[in-house]
């Protein structure tokens, strides 16, 4: 921490009094930094490690900057650009500025993929100071036509690095390229490879490099374990009691399906637990965080999503259950906790056979940690889960409708019933249907009935009363005659269907008929 105040770097007296309102007295080593070089309008370049107050050294002076020309006028372009690689992270930076913004009334909104667009067109149709966007979305909505980035004063590019692991950087560039040259560029990264450095040399104008050292950083607040459990069994028992204690705590997993089997097995164990990973739907992320955030869950069981930019108080433990693939991904993850200047613990989980390869991880990581072979009782275990959670009862899992969509509430089975025993009422009456729409051997039932013999051995299309027999492709179309009669929800050949209601209703009213 530094013994200077936010007063002292020339943050505005109203910017003040909102980080007085959140408890945030003092700025971080990487606040204290930068925060004169931006406030003064300069490029600067930030390298700091992840939960080390980044987001408040680019937000402050990005508000401070913008209010002294206070725009009011509707559908104005946005003059603030925030570039990030999640959602979670757009969120969570907005959430930042936002309460910032407001000390001035300016306008923030989001933009990212995996929900409709339209809040978001309206949003910058309404007029917006400072726009927290994702690459992808911004650039389709630039293409229709919504946005323009022609106004950009400031532009952020944070977690440039993770940017580049996700291959996002051509389109960045695309991006930076319609913002003003003169415009000031602030950029953050953990690390310059990847491509990071094309970019500060492309779009940094004598820029300053501001890095945070790393005997100051909040890492050092962080204790590492590695537990080794005897085998898969013990493992699991291992994993519940972990998760098992008062606190926040977030589990990784490798894989999408293992995370959500995890965060499922867990609640029905009593631990109320939510999954985090990329299969979820944008609302379903959000509820998600939004339980874990306010208490609801006590653990969030994630894959690598959630290992940069997801920022909840108060995580208490971060438990690797499948090791990382990389020692970057180690970083990130362990990242969720130990978050600005508190203290947090970090457990890897390595079984027999993954000792070699995590042994490496924490190696090129630099992490110092020995492995202890442990049971859910042993002592270091025991400290580390501190006080065990109350059980909570699951919640009944609500069965999910079966049989392709159809409803199955009794009124729906009720009125199947009565149609399926009304079409074999008819089958009885109509004779020779079973061998309707067979193609090569069959005739139309309208013709079997009427006395018409098959002809070349394939249905002629002739006609039967007010039915129409088969076409050589073996599909039948009933008239007005017997062929209407087919009972509904089966196929020709008798055969239980889940589409529509065979007959002359259209596909909505059979849907609908269906249930």
């Amino acid at each position: 921490m530094t013994s200077q105040t936010f007063a002292d770097l020339g943050v505005p007296a109203p910017l003040i009094d909102v980080l007085a309102a959140q408890g945030k007295n003092e700025p971080f080593p990487i606040q204290a930094d930068t925060l004169p070089d931006t406030l003064a309008g300069r490029d600067v370049l930030g390298r700091g490690k992840t939960g080390s107050g980044k987001t408040l050294a680019f937000s402050l002076p990005l508000v401070a900057r913008l209010a002294g020309t206070a725009d009011r006028r509707r559908g104005r372009k946005p003059r603030a650009l925030v570039l990030a690689p999640t959602r979670e992270l757009a969120n969570q930076i907005d959430e930042v500025i936002k309460p910032l913004a407001q000390a001035y009334g300016l306008i923030t909104t989001t933009v990212y993929g995996g929900v409709n667009q339209k809040r978001q067109v309206d949003a910058l149709n309404a007029g917006v100071d400072i726009l927290v966007a994702c690459p992808g979305r911004l650039e389709d909505l630039i293409g229709q036509g919504f946005a323009n980035l022609g106004d950009v004063e400031i532009t952020v590019l944070d977690e440039a690095d993770h940017m580049a692991d996700l291959g996002f950087l051509p389109g960045v560039t695309r991006l930076l390229s319609r913002t003003p040259a003169d415009g000031q560029r602030l950029l953050f990264s953990a690390t310059l490879d990847n491509g990071v450095d094309k970019l500060v040399k492309r779009f940094l104008r004598n820029e300053v490099l501001h890095s945070v050292d790393e005997a100051h950083s909040h890492v050092a607040a962080m204790t590492h374990h590695v537990f080794a459990p005897a085998d898969a069994d013990a493992k699991k028992e291992l994993v519940q009691t972990l998760a098992s204690g008062t606190a926040r705590r977030i589990l990784f997993m490798r894989t999408k399906h293992q995370a959500k089997k995890l965060a499922k097995a867990l609640t029905a164990a009593g631990i109320p637990s939510v999954d985090l990973h990329g299969n979820l739907s944008q609302p379903q992320r959000d509820r998600n965080l939004a339980a874990f955030g306010d208490g609801r869950a006590k653990v969030l069981v994630a894959t690598d999503v959630a290992a940069r930019g997801v920022h909840v108080d108060g995580v208490e433990l971060v438990v690797h259950v499948d090791p990382p693939v990389e020692h970057k991904a180690y970083l990130h993850r362990s990242g969720r906790t130990a978050r600005a200047g508190t203290a947090g613990d970090v457990v890897t989980i390595m079984l027999p056979e993954q000792r070699r390869d995590t042994l490496d991880i924490l190696r090129k990581a630099k992490i110092s940690a020995t492995p202890q072979p442990v049971t859910p009782t042993s002592p270091e275990v025991v400290a580390l889960v501190g006080e065990v959670a109350p059980y909570v009862k699951p919640e009944p899992v609500v069965a999910q409708p079966q049989g392709g969509g159809r409803s199955q509430g009794a009124n729906a089975q009720r009125k199947r019933a009565e149609r399926a025993q009304g079409g074999q009422d008819a089958a009885s009456a109509g004779g020779g249907r079973r061998r309707r729409g067979r193609g090569g051997n069959g005739q139309g039932a309208e013709a079997s009935a009427a006395g018409h013999s098959p002809q070349g051995g394939r249905g002629q299309g002739q006609r039967s009363g007010a039915g129409r027999g088969q076409g050589a492709g073996g599909a039948q179309r009933a008239g007005a005659g017997a062929g209407r009669t087919q009972g509904a929800g089966r196929s020709a050949s008798g055969t239980p269907t889940t589409g529509m209601v065979v007959g002359a209703r259209n596909p909505r009213t059979n849907r609908r008929a269906q249930g």
